[in-house]
């Protein structure tokens, strides 16, 4: 069923590290062999031995309405047959700049980057140019790319200085990352408390998606917010997942809390490589050419990223998020029924079109502490029974399904029949 696959990994293993370009997948979390694709259209995909599966991954986020849509591969040929790209300015970077600065409530400007990681790693220059702190706070659980300043583990007790979770990252640049527990702000406030003078900046993912799906708890972000106005700290909200997502205004529309600094990516590039950040028109200024705070980029603002990205920021308009709600809703009822009646230690979370099923005797993951008891094993068993049956789901326990407009009813049906088969053979 997968021969094509296999083969093609122990070819890619022998060039590549790992055989993957990103690791999450090699499938090592769910004890399998990568499945290697060739062609998606709509809510499928079709891997190389021509097994056909629904879609919930998404690329991980940025496919809103599923794969090859018309529009946005349109968008793209038309912009590429005048180029792939200057080094220079064009209007269409301007265009996707201020249809974002209409879209999130709290960005003023926005400069375009290449990736996730490169706008979060640029976000915590800018706010330590501004505020001309050191430190910062992250979460356990919360991933903020591969940046050295974010690959920091909490080490043992629950608030510690943090420590390398990498190697080749040095203690020197550890040592200015302080860790504080997801939905925990006594955990935050003892860090501000003990470095009260040095905190450049908080940041965090308002809706956590690399522990699984975790959502804030009541107060948790504006919480955040009045502590960071207190010490005269940035706000960041990692939006790279959420943004455009969630919400139109991503979850800082949904939850009417506004950061200071906002990172984007995942949608804003049609399913082409892009990130952003953006903020308060005061702390975006301090950037290069205008301030001394240096970022830059060959591809920055690439056209064909532009092009499918404002493409795909207008085509938001049209009732999308009560699509998607709907459809997410229909799986997660149809989920939760056949937890129910298959009598499965599990729960599902979810916020609009993101959603985790959780294997677990809690009935709530609230931090990282809680992820770390999830039955990974489990997960593995259930991924593996699903991909069988022709769904294509997260290939970890602590990722998230990323649903699109793309999925249709008989998709709907074929999902909920296909958990329900899968729950029964794990008993």
């Amino acid at each position: 069923m997968y021969k094509k696959s296999i083969n093609a990994f122990s070819e890619a293993k022998k060039f590549i590290p790992g055989g993957v370009n990103s690791p999450v997948r090699a499938f090592k979390s769910v004890d399998s062999t990568p499945v290697f694709f060739e062609k998606g259209k709509g809510s499928k995909m079709i891997d190389i031995d021509k097994n056909e599966y629904i879609d919930c991954v998404s690329s991980w986020g940025p496919l809103i309405f599923g794969h090859a849509n018309e529009t946005i591969i349109s968008s793209i040929i038309e912009t590429s047959k005048n180029g792939t790209t200057y080094g220079a300015s064009t209007e269409i970077e301007t265009l996707i700049a201020k249809k974002i600065v209409d879209m999130v409530p709290s960005v003023e400007k926005v400069r375009m980057v290449n990736s996730g990681t490169e706008a979060t790693m640029s976000a915590i220059r800018l706010a330590r140019g501004y505020t001309n702190k050191e430190k910062i706070i992250k979460f356990s659980g919360n991933y903020h790319g591969h940046g050295d300043s974010f690959l920091i583990k909490a080490g043992s007790g629950a608030v510690t200085l943090g420590l390398p979770d990498s190697p080749g990252v040095t203690k020197n640049i550890a040592k200015d990352t302080l860790i504080a527990n997801f939905n925990n702000i006594e955990s935050v406030e003892k860090l501000f408390n003990d470095n009260s003078k040095n905190i450049a900046a908080v940041i965090v993912e308002p809706i956590a998606g690399n522990m699984g799906l975790v959502k804030p708890q009541k107060t948790f972000l504006q919480e955040l917010r009045n502590l960071c106005n207190k010490f005269k700290s940035v706000l960041i909200f990692d939006e790279v997942m959420t943004g455009f997502r969630v919400a139109a205004g991503g979850a800082q529309e949904l939850y009417g809390v506004h950061p200071d600094l906002t990172t984007l990516g995942k949608i804003i590039g049609g399913g082409l490589p892009v990130g952003a950040y953006g903020g308060k028109e005061e702390i975006m200024n301090l950037l290069a050419p205008e301030g001394p705070v240096y970022q830059a980029g060959t591809l920055s603002g690439n056209p064909l990223a532009m092009s499918a990205g404002l493409t795909v920021l207008n085509l938001l308009e049209n009732k999308v998020y009560e699509k998607l709600e709907n459809i997410s809703k229909k799986i997660e009822d149809g989920w939760n029924k056949n937890i129910i009646e298959t009598k499965t230690k599990a729960h599902i979370a979810r916020v609009g079109s993101m959603m985790t099923l959780f294997f677990s005797d809690k009935n709530q993951i609230n931090n990282y502490n809680d992820a770390l008891e999830l039955n990974t094993m489990q997960y593995a068993k259930y991924f593996k029974s699903m991909l069988n049956m022709g769904v294509y789901l997260p290939p970890s326990q602590y990722e998230c399904l990323f649903l699109s407009t793309a999925i249709d009813d008989d998709d709907i049906d074929h999902l909920i029949k296909s958990n329900k088969k899968a729950l029964e053979e794990l008993k």
